[in-house]
Parts: C-alpha cells; structure tokens; sequence
C-alpha cells in the first residue's frame, strides 16, 4: 500500500492506494498516530484503495476516536462501501 499524506493548518488528507490489511495496516496506523493535537479534522481517500480487510476497519474506528468524530470518507468505492456499510459504520462516518 502507498499513504500519501497532506496537512494544511488543521486537518489532514491521507490517500490510499492499494490493499488495507493485516500487512498494511502498521503503516497507516503509524500515520494516523503521527497526526498532531492541532490537527482537528482528517479525510480518508480511497478513490484507489482496492481492498480493506477487517484490520483495516479497525483502523478507521481508531481515527474516527482519534478525531472525535471529524472523519470522512472520500471516493469509496462500491466493493468497500458494502463492508462498510455491513459494519454500521456508514451511520457514524461522513462519506463523500
């Protein structure tokens, strides 16, 4: 998987490319960690995300706490919108 991240004052964009799963997972945990305390609001892109594993889903959980809810979703695509959307997590998250 590639992370692509940008910060502008005080929110953060992280694009994914490729597979989210038990493999993967460390690295973007890494970058979610890394976001500091100004950092107030965080967007996910997966226009290119092909997969995400139950890890993975973790991981958005984690960053939804970690941002007291001011996470989006951007670009889901159909095959991941249906996990999502079995988890529930399409009722708490914004997706653009």
């Amino acid at each position: 998987m590639t992370i692509e991240k940008n910060v502008c004052e005080n929110t953060a964009e992280i694009k994914l490319i490729g597979w989210l799963d038990t493999q993967t997972a460390p690295e973007l945990d890494g970058e979610i960690k890394s976001l500091g305390e100004e950092i107030t609001a965080l967007t996910l892109d997966m226009e290119k995300l092909e997969y995400i594993s139950s890890a993975g889903l973790r991981l958005i959980v984690a960053a939804y706490k970690k941002m007291n809810g001011a996470l989006t979703l951007r670009n889901v695509s159909g095959e991941i919108m249906s996990v999502i959307k079995m988890t529930g997590l399409d009722k708490r998250i914004v997706i653009e």
